[in-house]
């Protein structure tokens, strides 16, 4: 524990999100000697109501002082458009809606400097990926020493969750009830749910439900958007020019409502544990199948089969916490040359549950002049032929060979 006697060493910096892990943080450490500095680095998953949440949250719990800093445009710069480039979730699933941790961690680091201290404290669990997330980040981003108050308790308290509710509502501080079943993280990328039946592999409660409608509240009239890519990046929706993080909270509220990105999560960690969460993503889900769509038709096929080599080790360093370094870098350097053809609208539509390309405009698709597949084509039977016997050869010889 860090000398709470020394006038330097007071004050602390807490990546705040007004939920449990970050509520119990502030009492626990100013009960040890410090003054806590909340940051909640918003990145565009809360309204304007859950905002004012957050900071009479933070007052009520008695930080020291509240930043509250717009992280929409960082985010969609630094993650969604790679992301988007890249096409992949990790494990072929899940679309990395934690990434938002790594502009937290740049928020928080900012207000360190302000404050002039080299503490820095998170709401971690030490059995999560998270940790792992913000430590690396901090780590690569200069000299800080880290605070992690969840991962402290649970050298002593078996049930976390229990503990910190008790421990706060003993101060006089409620806890929300939905906190009380589930963790629950809230960005502009998406919504992620844990804790209760989810965590036991049981079959999710009612209350597990976060922007995704359910079925019998979807919409009965079909929906159309369309989204605009500049080299690979989206720019317009509808044909309304607007900033990238805008549209991925347009997309979020126009398709949450029809169903569109929810899904339950399995997978590997990074800490070597088995992982299952909920997870519900309209926009992004939207943008990946878009952009899909689009990059197929106008990429090479030796693009198409490469591409997602780099996506995959891409996404892997996200997930797993090395957002810094060098090789992330190294394959977006990739990923933003394979884009320079990525231009043209796509409509996407959707009946609810699911959303799919239904059309594609743009100059840059690999249309064959004279031809069409499986239609028409400017060669004869004899060079179709011809092109069959060679491609094959190899299979044909064996078969031939070694026929019985």
């Amino acid at each position: 524990m860090t000398d709470s006697n020394s006038a330097a060493a007071k004050d602390v910096v807490l990546a705040f999100s007004g939920g449990l892990d970050t509520s119990f943080c502030i009492p626990y450490l100013q009960e040890r000697g410090y003054a806590v500095h909340t940051v909640f680095a918003d990145t565009g998953g809360v309204d304007a109501q859950e905002r004012a949440y957050i900071e009479a949250r933070a007052a009520e719990l008695g930080a020291a002082s509240h930043v509250t800093v717009d992280g929409g445009p960082a985010i969609w710069s630094g993650f969604v458009k790679p992301f988007v480039w890249a096409g992949e979730g990790y494990q072929g699933q899940y679309p990395l809606l934690v990434s938002d941790r790594y502009l937290i961690v740049e928020a928080a680091l900012r207000r360190c400097e302000e404050l002039g201290t080299r503490l820095v404290a998170h709401g971690c669990t030490g059995m999560g990926n998270d940790q792992v997330r913000f430590d690396l980040a901090v780590k690569a981003l200069g000299d800080y020493e880290i605070i992690a108050p969840i991962r402290e308790i649970q050298r002593e308290h078996k049930e976390v969750r229990a503990y910190e509710q008790r421990y706060l509502e003993q101060r006089g501080f409620e806890v929300k009830a939905k906190q009380k079943s589930y963790t629950i993280n809230e960005n502009l990328l998406g919504l992620t749910m844990s804790g209760g039946e989810i965590d036991r592999w049981e079959v999710p409660g009612e209350g597990a439900r976060g922007w995704c409608a359910p079925r019998d509240e979807w919409p009965a009239q079909a929906l159309r958007m369309t989204i605009s890519f500049e080299h690979g990046e989206a720019l317009a929706l509808n044909g309304e020019r607007m900033a990238g993080h805008v549209i991925l909270a347009r997309l979020n509220a126009a398709l949450a409502p029809y169903g569109v990105g929810r899904g339950i999560y399995t997978g590997d960690t990074t800490i070597g544990l088995k992982g299952r969460i909920i997870f519900e993503a309209p926009g992004l889900i939207a943008l990946l199948g878009a952009h899909r769509a689009l990059e197929e038709a106008v990429l090479s096929r030796h693009q198409n089969r490469f591409k997602p080599e780099v996506a995959r080790r891409w996404v892997e360093l996200v997930y797993e916490g090395f957002y810094h370094d060098p090789l992330k870098t190294d394959l977006e350097a990739f990923l933003a040359s394979s884009q320079r053809c990525v231009n043209g609208d796509v409509m996407l539509e959707t009946y609810g549950g699911t959303v799919h390309a239904v059309a594609i405009a743009s100059p840059h698709i690999l249309n064959a002049k004279g031809a069409t597949y499986a239609q028409s084509a400017d060669w004869g039977v004899a060079e179709a032929e011809g092109f069959i016997r060679l491609y094959g050869m190899s299979s044909t010889l064996w078969a031939e060979v070694n026929r019985q």
